[in-house]
């Protein structure tokens, strides 16, 4: 499933939350980075189902777009984290 959102958060603060949200907040779904840039980040978990994350510049903000099969649920409440551009 795709999840998108635009914030107010730098790309940067993006990928720190996620990598911080994903190994610490719910740990029974635990992921960690596998491979990482200035504006992505994947993440690797239960069984080696992927997390996906990228940011996009956007005129209120940064553009979020993350896709996963497994992890919809924990996705959806990480990116409502986020605070949300006007």
């Amino acid at each position: 499933m795709i999840f998108e959102t635009t914030t107010t958060l730098s790309a940067a603060d993006v990928i720190s939350r996620a990598k911080r949200f994903f190994a610490q907040r719910v740990p029974q779904y635990a992921a960690y980075p596998e491979k990482e840039g200035p504006a992505y980040l994947v993440l690797r978990g239960q069984g080696g189902e992927e997390i996906a994350l990228a940011t996009f510049p956007a005129d209120e903000g940064v553009r979020v777009r993350a896709s996963t099969l497994l992890f919809d649920q924990q996705l959806d409440r990480f990116l409502s984290t986020l605070p949300a551009a006007p």
